[in-house]
This record gives C-alpha cells, structure tokens and sequence, in this order.
C-alpha cells in the first residue's frame, strides 16, 4: 500500500516510502519492477532521466544498463565515482515495461508521471541540489516544460536558483548522434557539467 506523508524531514524517510510505492499499480498501469533505488547518500547533483529499463528494474537500481555505461563514458566517471557524485532519479521511478510496438520500453503515460511527481518534488525541496542534469526529452519536458530537446542541449538554464544541464538520453536506438552538430552540442553540454562538478566537488577535480 502507498504511502505519502504530509511532510518530510529527511532523505531516509522519503525513501523509505518510495521504495514501497505502488501509486501507478494501484491506478491500473501494468508496472514490471518496484521502485529503483537511490544508491549512497550526500550528493550535491542531481540527474534527472525517464524512467528506469528492464536491467535497472531487476537490481533496482538506477543507470546499470548499456544506457548507463554511456552516460558514465560521456561523463568520464567510473561507476562508484558517478553513483557518489549523482542522486539519481527519473519522471518515474519503476520499469514500465516494453512498449505495445515491441521497440523500446512503453513511455510512462501523463497520468503515471503526475502521481510520480510527487517524491520529485520531495527530493528537490530536501536535497537543494547545486546542479541538475537531465537525461533525454521527457525529464526536459516534466522538468522545464521545454517541448524540444535538440536546441536545449549546449545551453544551460536554471530552475529556482539551480543551474540546469539538459543531455540527450544515451539509448543506443537513439540515432540522435548521427548528426555531427548534435555531437558538439553534446561536447559542449557534457563540459558545462564537467565545469560545474568541478565546483561542487573541488577536491575530485
């Protein structure tokens, strides 16, 4: 059974209730993992992507796919070192399975992402990340509202005060990257987080 308190006061407490989260099962929606979880503690960035694939829905936990592996080598950051410096988290927190075309995973429908809003909203107000960083279209879109993700990637926005970094989703079905201006958009989106992290962890840099 859901859980959703009035307010929270911390990080473990806010987990703990959305490790157990069945909001979209109990309005219907044919989920096929829990929660994925948010591995360590203390993080002063925040990556915001979709929603979690089948690889991250059987460990729960977030960016263990090929999709991860890429988004890492974009960054330059080994495993430990990525889980350390990003809270990780996602439009909606469980694989929603394939999609009815069989190409892909199923994109979480409005409803889905509105009920998972929620522990988004939570997070932001307990972490005050110093960075957010989004993956692919959909977290741009729930996130800024931008309908287009191609000329936001390079640039850099800032949500109440945070700055914002939106990235390309790092899907190899994507063919996004074919086009060489997309790659140096990429480039130069990749460095602003890089010069950010910087930053935020002066003694990693």
């Amino acid at each position: 059974m859901t859980t959703r308190k009035s307010s929270y006061r911390s990080l473990a407490s806010l987990h703990r209730d959305l490790s157990r989260c069945r909001a979209c099962v109990e309005a219907g929606y044919p989920l096929e993992s829990m929660p994925v979880r948010v591995p360590g503690a203390g993080q002063h960035a925040y990556l915001f992507g979709q929603a979690p694939g089948i690889v991250e829905g059987e460990e729960r936990l977030p960016w263990r796919g090929r999709a991860g592996r890429t988004l890492r080598r974009w960054l330059e950051l080994e495993e430990d070192e990525f889980y350390a410096t990003f809270h990780c988290a996602s439009v909606t927190r469980c694989y929603p399975g394939r999609a009815p075309s069989g190409r892909g995973d199923r994109t979480p429908t409005p409803h889905e992402q509105e009920l998972c809003s929620f522990w988004l909203d939570w997070e932001l107000e307990l972490l005050r990340p110093q960075l957010i960083v989004t993956v692919g279209g959909l977290a741009l879109r729930r996130l800024l509202g931008f309908p287009s993700l191609t000329p936001c990637v390079g640039e850099q926005y800032e949500l109440d005060g945070t700055p914002v970094i939106p990235l390309p989703h790092p899907s190899g079905a994507s063919g996004w990257l074919n086009d060489p201006a997309n790659r140096e958009r990429l480039a130069t989106a990749v460095g602003l987080v890089r010069e950010h992290l910087s930053g935020i962890y002066p003694q990693e840099s």
